[in-house]
């Protein structure tokens, strides 16, 4: 197949580009503005698609806010299927600057559907997010979650989905997936001992396992922790950590999905990704102490307002109907690659 992925240069995009090279014979179209992506990792799979001679590698610099050019994309190439990934997703950006996200999030989503209406494409792979469920009141979280954003972040994700279901509904060629990504962390796993490829790669960086690692690389002072009176074991935030490598198979599993005759059944294609448990903001800290032998400073600070005490997946309905399941379900493995591509950054 010709597989378009939006936001391929960035930190998920371009694993599941990565697998895709690597374990199947698709050819492969990178779409990315490079605001948040990077150049180089575009490179990277370059030389990944070269090394595994598999499928086809091609990048277009393109921005989903152009209307024109997109549309002129999808008319010289014969794409087979999207993964759409190119979105913005800083939670306190979303607030200082809603529409920007309405605007990236939301509305390029929706052109981008109708593009793939136009040209027949029936399979549609979105890249979505646990912050739809806002502050989940059951733990684990089913899909059958009440959806209650709290950010334009969230709802600006939300309202992608509607416009996707919504499509599918009155469309009998088009089929979705959508995946809810709960915490995801780590880097490329070659080997034990290997370098990543590719990895995490923000600026400003707000999530915590980069945060934390950066603290013990010497790039950070220290790692602040927000709250430790919650009602969990250590009284820190408990999260579903998951490496972005089963996040990717998970993307894999879903077009093979997509794949099947009738694979849209009475229920909506959505899944949530995660392990089904989770660790301590606390129990992060330690695990990177320990595989980079760094006892770095860890400041106190009060919560943050929309900061559950309990986030965890319900993953029983990606297992059973995707039939995905986790490699790297491990904590340590998570800290390390992510440390290992952390130092690697600046070289």
């Amino acid at each position: 197949m010709q597989v378009l992925v939006t936001g391929g240069a960035g930190y998920i995009g371009s694993h599941v580009v990565k697998q895709l090279l690597e374990e199947t014979n698709h050819d492969v179209c990178i779409l990315d503005n490079l605001s948040t992506g990077h150049l180089e990792t575009v490179e990277t799979l370059e030389t990944i698609a070269r090394e595994a001679g598999r499928g086809a590698l091609r990048f277009y610099k393109m921005d989903l806010a152009d209307f024109k050019a997109v549309a002129k994309l999808f008319m010289i190439e014969k794409f087979d299927a999207v993964m759409h990934f190119a979105a913005s997703s800083i939670v306190s950006e979303s607030v200082a600057n809603p529409l920007k996200y309405y605007m990236n999030n939301t509305v390029n989503t929706a052109h981008l559907v109708s593009c793939c209406t136009e040209a027949g494409i029936g399979k549609f792979i979105f890249s979505s997010t646990a912050a739809v469920y806002g502050e989940p009141q059951e733990v684990p979280v089913k899909e059958t979650t009440s959806t209650e954003p709290i950010n334009p972040y969230g709802m600006s994700k939300l309202m992608s989905e509607t416009v996707i279901r919504d499509t599918a509904v009155v469309n009998d060629h088009f089929d979705y997936v959508i995946l809810r990504y709960f915490n995801v962390s780590g880097a490329d796993v070659m080997a034990s001992d290997a370098v990543p490829r590719i990895g995490e790669w923000h600026e400003p960086e707000t999530h915590l396992i980069p945060l934390v690692v950066k603290t013990a690389l010497g790039k950070r002072d220290s790692i602040t922790v927000y709250g430790e009176d919650y009602d969990t074991e250590d009284g820190t935030c408990v999260r579903d950590y998951l490496h972005v490598e089963d996040l990717a198979a998970a993307h894999l599993r879903a077009l093979e999905y997509l794949g099947l005759p009738l694979a849209q059944g009475d229920e909506p294609n959505i899944f949530n990704v995660g392990y089904g448990h989770g660790f301590s903001v606390s129990q992060v800290i330690e695990t990177v102490k320990k595989v980079s032998s760094v006892d770095f400073a860890v400041e106190k600070g009060k919560r943050r307002a929309g900061d559950p005490a309990l986030l965890i997946a319900d993953n029983q309905r990606i297992e059973n109907v995707l039939k995905w399941y986790a490699r790297y379900d491990d904590l340590a493995l998570i800290c390390k690659s992510a440390l290992a591509w952390e130092g690697k950054i600046d070289e």
